[in-house]
């Protein structure tokens, strides 16, 4: 049974390179007080399971995909966007108020 509940995920998490290792990407809540940068990666998080995929387009101007997302019983997130539903797995290795660790 997994350790991370869902209510743990909820709102915009945004991609923090700058506390990546070689093994785990990290993201933190939207307020984290960010270095510049040209763009950042998110992902945003609501209780009825919908989600926004915050990505960065080739003018480093936001793209944003609509989808939805869950949890499931092993600490994996199931992230569905695009018109396609394309499917993409993060295994979460760490969750908090303020950081969200997920394998490479």
């Amino acid at each position: 049974m997994g350790t991370v509940t869902r209510a743990a995920l909820l709102g915009r998490w945004t991609h923090s390179h700058e506390d990546d290792t070689s093994d785990t990407r990290v993201y933190r809540p939207a307020a984290h007080p960010f270095p510049p940068a040209r763009g950042r990666h998110s992902f945003e998080f609501a209780a009825d399971g919908s989600m926004i995929d915050h990505g960065v387009g080739p003018t480093d101007r936001p793209v944003a995909q609509n989808g939805r997302w869950e949890l499931t019983a092993d600490d994996r997130l199931v992230l569905r966007t695009g018109a396609q539903n394309a499917e993409r797995v993060l295994s979460i290795v760490a969750a908090s108020p303020d950081r969200l660790v997920v394998k490479r």
